[in-house]
């Protein structure tokens, strides 16, 4: 029963923070700059893995994708291959959960469960690892332009998607530990205890008297028959 509730709380945990990582690539705000006026903000500048955005102060935004993959800073094509990398694995690990939970009908014996739920366990920690480092991979790039003194172009800030992008990597990485250590009930089958009494036979089983202590033992016929008691 433990183990059960173990890869159900495991299967939650790790699907929200599937669901965050997956929610952070159509995202904008990856970075963001603003440029203020004296009274209201005349601009501001977002961008994401895909495309850069300015707003104006009227609201109107114009976005313009990025022209070329090939030409793209390397960084950028590092974390769209991690991003899309922790989402494919989320969605395996998912796969995996299901059938490797005990909850479920399907997935075979409960051994060949605990395997599955283990492997779940092991593809969501992955997922979280490549969506964290994707997500400190383009922080470290945005803090270290905007901390360099020589940096004379646009600085930008830290997104709301990065942040959404660690919390979805925590989860899919505290999910996928509970699915690993939920296993270990399994490995726990219960045995049959037996007491060993020793050998026993008829000559030497004892019984008691019905209503006195001590044991009884054969003895042979307290009367003698003579040599007329056959004929």
């Amino acid at each position: 029963m433990a183990s059960t509730a173990l890869e159900i709380i495991a299967f939650t945990v790790s699907i929200s923070g599937w669901v965050l990582v997956s929610s952070t690539l159509p995202t904008d705000y990856w970075k963001v700059s603003t440029i203020d006026g004296t009274v209201i903000t005349t601009a501001t500048y977002f961008a994401n893995l895909w495309k850069m955005c300015v707003t104006d102060s009227t609201g109107v935004a114009n976005c313009k994708d990025f022209p070329s993959m090939l030409a793209l800073d390397g960084y950028i094509q590092a974390c769209r291959g991690l991003m899309i990398a922790a989402v494919s694995l989320g969605f395996f690990g998912s796969i995996f959960a299901l059938f490797g939970m005990k909850c479920t009908k399907v997935g075979g014996s409960d051994k060949a469960k605990a395997k599955t739920a283990c492997l779940a366990g092991i593809v969501f920690i992955l997922s979280g690892l490549c969506s964290m480092t994707g997500c400190s991979l383009y922080a470290n790039k945005i803090t270290t332009e905007f901390f360099d003194p020589l940096f004379m172009e646009q600085k930008y800030e830290l997104g709301a998607a990065l942040f959404i992008g660690w919390a979805g990597a925590s989860l899919c990485i505290i999910g996928g530990v509970i699915f690993c250590f939920s296993i270990s009930d399994n490995n726990k089958t219960p045995r049959m205890g037996y007491t060993y009494n020793g050998p026993t036979s008829v000559m030497s089983s004892r019984t008691k008297y019905p209503g006195g202590e001590g044991d009884f033992k054969a003895t042979s016929p307290s009367k003698q028959f003579d040599k007329n008691a056959y004929v």
